[in-house]
């Protein structure tokens, strides 16, 4: 083998050495993190205890996701507590628009809810899956029922009862899920109310 042809393959072995110690570089640092929003409802109230994602465009220090405090108000930074509670995700995206208008120049503001925890029915006795549950808006009772994981072979199907306080009352309405299902007596898969109890015996 001739000198040449040495020191070309003494170079080619070096850049191989040097190519499998190099680390690899990541992909890309840069992340997009997506909130999907709890409700779709453009008259849902906001209320004490639901979380909020709040976008002002352009102003990373200011986005944040926040929870709706017990008083219904949320922090902000400039703008310190903003009432929430009692809103639609764009009349607050307005209240803080014109709040942060004193600021900056022409703030476009996106609120969404990302989860609702104001709104809660709960589920007891013979499901699978007892306890606290989301209500969604316009949500039935029969749709509230399926939340729970179904039922125990215990269950009494025809003897569930809804519990709601009215007017400082507590009310009892029968719910016979075997006549629901079937289509008849459709009065009774009325839709809940926050603080509802489904009762199944």
């Amino acid at each position: 083998m001739n000198v040449l042809s040495r020191v070309v393959l003494s170079m080619a072995l070096c850049a191989l050495v040097a190519a499998a110690q190099e680390p690899a570089k990541p992909a890309s640092t840069t992340s997009t993190t997506t909130t999907s929003p709890a409700t779709t409802d453009p008259g849902y109230k906001i209320g004490p205890q639901d979380v909020l994602r709040i976008d002002v465009w352009k102003e990373p220090d200011i986005s944040r996701q926040v929870p709706v405090r017990p008083d219904g108000k949320i922090s902000l930074p400039l703008l310190n507590d903003v009432q929430a509670a009692g809103l639609t995700a764009m009349e607050l995206a307005g209240v803080i628009r014109e709040g942060l208008t004193k600021y900056i120049t022409s703030p476009q503001v996106t609120v969404t809810v990302t989860e609702i925890n104001s709104r809660r029915f709960y589920c007891m006795g013979e499901v699978l899956k007892q306890g606290t549950y989301p209500l969604l808006p316009n949500m039935t009772a029969l749709q509230a029922i399926s939340s729970c994981g179904g039922f125990t072979q215990f269950a009494r199907l025809k003897g569930i009862y809804i519990l709601r306080n009215e007017s400082g009352k507590q009310v009892k309405h029968p719910f016979n899920y075997k006549d629901v299902v079937k289509g008849n007596h459709p009065e009774e898969n009325i839709p809940l109310q926050p603080g509802d109890v489904i009762v199944v015996p």
